[in-house]
């Protein structure tokens, strides 16, 4: 059965879902209208299926009937020129930007499955939330102020960084008169330029690959750089070569656990330069945070995130630098009077605040066990 919220969708297709006619305003802006008032992320549509609004994390179905293929052909011709649809024909993909106003954006990709022609669009969100409206601690907005070094935001899929990186940037762009390039895939959020001055490049529209970003990114006198990922040794190579000439340099990385980042970095190297790449971590990481968003049981919050942070202490840059990641969870819960998070304490405070149930808290957490007993209010020993 559709979601409730799926109700706005409700008039996408009130000819039955046939597009095959052109008109002047393009059918596809129906769906996105939908996506934008629904507040979703993602629309996806596939021939002879229900089309789906992603919300919350969540794919829900919309109250449109399915479509066949040669209506959705017919809806994404109105979409693209002429060069793009034969660009589209021949690769059988193709990506491109989409606004339907000049602030609700999406960014689409068209692809070919089975025979038959799918959309999946990303919604460029215009509205870029503050640290206290992610219920994401003070110590934060301490590390965005920093403007030299590395800072990584680490987790899965969908766990909410492009979202807290957006959130350090505006910061960033609030207060100081700076120059911020983006490499981005996709642009996931609009900056308006304030105080800062603001260049947002998108792999497969702006520039060919990410490689070439990358290489042209010096050239471009940025004093603060998102790197949307850390994908291979050449990213960090120049994010750290950034870092060391007195640039701000954000990224994200695919990781469990804020000392499990830096395992998943040395993976990009043989085992001759570890060595090097640990020092070049332990001089120019200012913090690692991974992040993880867990179901919330408060009015009107979906989901809260929940944080490790990591700061580089000496004791954090002594263990980097002698291969001793597997103890640095031991050095976040020792050093919390400095603004480091241990997960499972914020796990327990989510509980305590009521923000999560205790049942979330369990299966969100790297060890349950231990975070049974901080819920009974016994720490265990560092």
């Amino acid at each position: 059965m559709p979601d409730q919220a799926t109700e706005e969708a409700k008039s996408l297709e009130g000819n039955g879902g046939d597009v095959s006619v052109r008109t002047s305003t393009p059918r596809i802006n129906r769906f996105f209208e939908a996506v934008t008032k629904v507040e979703g992320s993602d629309l996806h549509i596939k021939a002879d299926a229900i089309p789906r609004i992603r919300k919350g994390g969540k794919l829900m179905q919309t109250s449109s009937p399915a479509m066949k293929n040669s209506e959705i052909e017919s809806m994404v011709k109105e979409m693209l020129d002429a060069e793009q649809w034969h660009d589209f024909a021949h690769r059988g993909s193709l990506d491109i930007a989409y606004a339907i106003t000049p602030v609700d954006r999406f960014r689409v990709n068209i692809f070919r499955q089975r025979g038959m022609i799918s959309l999946a669009a990303r919604r460029i969100n215009p509205k870029i939330p503050n640290f206290a409206q992610l219920n994401l601690p003070p110590v934060f907005e301490k590390i965005a102020e920093h403007e030299q070094g590395l800072v990584m935001l680490a987790g899965i899929t969908g766990s909410g960084k492009s979202t807290t990186i957006a959130a350090m940037l505006e910061q960033v762009n609030e207060r100081r008169s700076c120059h911020i390039v983006t490499i981005e895939d996709p642009i996931e959020y609009l900056y308006v330029d304030k105080k800062a001055y603001i260049n947002q490049r998108e792999v497969g529209l702006d520039v060919e690959s990410f490689s070439d970003a990358i290489r042209y990114l010096m050239r471009e006198d940025p004093d603060v750089i998102l790197i949307g990922e850390m994908r291979d040794k050449n990213t960090f190579q120049a994010a750290v070569q950034a870092a060391e000439t007195g640039h701000m340099v954000f990224s994200t990385i695919h990781a469990s656990s804020a000392p499990g980042a830096i395992t998943r970095l040395l993976e990009l190297f043989p085992p001759d330069m570890h060595t090097n790449i640990r020092q070049a971590i332990a001089t120019n990481m200012k913090a690692i945070i991974f992040q993880k968003l867990v179901p919330s049981i408060k009015s009107g919050l979906e989901r809260v995130p929940v944080v490790e942070v990591m700061l580089t202490s000496p004791s954090v840059r002594k263990y980097i630098l002698e291969g001793r990641e597997n103890e640095l969870g031991q050095v976040i819960r020792s050093e919390r009077h400095a603004g480091m998070i241990d997960f499972n304490d914020m796990l327990a405070e989510l509980v305590q605040s009521e923000f999560i149930a205790s049942k979330e808290a369990y299966l969100a957490s790297p060890n349950p066990d231990e975070l049974r007993m901080r819920m009974k209010g016994i720490k265990t020993a560092t």
